[in-house]
């Protein structure tokens, strides 16, 4: 069967709360709202009053890590002064995930603190990434949810001091092995919304980032994280922008495929999708 995925074409903070309402999934008990927080001098990232209807709708707690690199956000205390330069704890509870040790370990052994959470929703801006290609559901899921030590771990596949030496398809599998773990964790309690805005080849992560190069797509939602990633590299290399070749190159040069291929292997989503237009 195919999985269901909706797309609009108008992005707005209120669309973001009618595609959810549109879906139909209603998440239960407390829910962690995963987003990325932005790298301090990053111009893309997509802000808290981008994100406010959806996360005031569930009373959402904005959950985070630190990173396993070098800049604003690799120790608890830079982040959380980072979180709130960005504004994200002027609106919202914001849990730093990794704050305090030790790490919550699932089957995939990467580090993250969920056990306070009975539901997710994951907030991902879709765009380019430096290594891994794009960055869409699968990253929020794995890289995005694990601690530093996590992070390097997954970077690493299985030796965190390979973190940026290890082989290229082995991260990407690791990435996809990582976030089978978060999804399957939540036991279908989880729902994913995709925003293809200010979509630049550059991560949100990086302090010195390439302005967007396409125009806006749209907003994406699914309760698939392997599909909704599919059907936004579908609808970029649909896509009659001149700015296209650009970000595919990207995706290609870091074989970004192999995540949503190696994903799908695992059985926890489908490749296949139904993309259903909301026009209004």
């Amino acid at each position: 069967m195919k999985s269901k995925v909706y797309f609009t074409r108008i992005i707005t903070p209120e669309k973001v709360l009618e595609m959810y309402e549109v879906l139909g999934k209603e998440l239960i008990g407390k829910i962690a709202v995963k987003l990325h927080s932005g790298e301090e001098g990053n111009q893309n990232f997509l802000k808290p009053d981008f994100w406010r209807p959806i996360i005031d709708k569930l009373n959402g707690t904005v959950v985070e890590c630190n990173t396993a690199y070098e800049g604003s956000r690799n120790t608890t205390e830079k982040h959380l002064k980072t979180i709130e330069k960005h504004g994200w704890s002027k609106y919202f509870d914001v849990d730093l995930m990794d704050a305090e040790g030790p790490d919550m370990i699932l089957d995939i052994p990467e580090g993250k603190d969920m056990k306070n959470y009975d539901g997710m929703i994951v907030l991902s801006h879709f765009k380019g990434h430096p290594m891994g290609g794009y960055g869409g559901a699968l990253k929020q899921l794995s890289i995005g949810c694990a601690s530093s030590y996590g992070k390097a771990y997954i970077h690493g596949a299985g030796e965190p001091e390979k973190i940026w030496t290890a082989d290229h398809d082995l991260f990407l599998e690791s990435m996809a092995d990582a976030a089978k773990s978060v999804h399957e964790y939540f036991k279908g309690n989880i729902v994913y919304i995709n925003v293809m805005k200010n979509m630049s080849v550059d991560c949100d992560c990086c302090a010195v980032a390439e302005d967007p190069c396409m125009d806006d797509i749209g907003i994406l939602i699914s309760t698939d994280p392997i599909a909704i990633d599919q059907a936004c590299i579908d609808l970029v290399y649909a896509s009659n922008d001149k700015g296209r070749d650009h970000l595919i190159e990207r995706i290609e040069s870091r074989h970004g495929i192999h995540t949503i291929e190696a994903a799908s292997a695992l059985g926890y989503g489908s490749r296949e999708y139904e993309l259903i237009e909301i026009d209004d």
